[in-house]
């Protein structure tokens, strides 16, 4: 049975993952991705970091500060770069 508890401290994770969804969409649309390439990425890597999120939990739930801390970095750096592209584009 899975215990809700245990994926709390990677909550931060899983809003700003979904952000950086967002952003890396955006950043396709920017670059005239081909939608249906990028959708199908997307979706494979979102299934793939279900997983290892499923499964890796236990392994990382103590190192789960300094996850939340070099995701939220790295979140934000691509939301830059992406901010930084669209600009140059228009």
């Amino acid at each position: 049975m899975v215990n809700l508890r245990d994926y709390a401290q990677f909550s931060g994770l899983l809003i700003f993952g979904n952000i950086e969804n967002l952003i890396l969409a955006s950043q396709g649309a920017v670059a005239h991705v081909n939608p249906y390439i990028l959708g199908g990425l997307s979706l494979i890597l979102v299934i793939i970091w279900f997983l290892i999120g499923t499964y890796g939990t236990k392994m990382a739930i103590k190192y789960a500060d300094y996850i939340e801390i070099i995701g939220g970095v790295a979140i934000i750096i691509l939301g830059l770069q992406s901010m930084l592209e669209a600009v140059y584009f228009f």
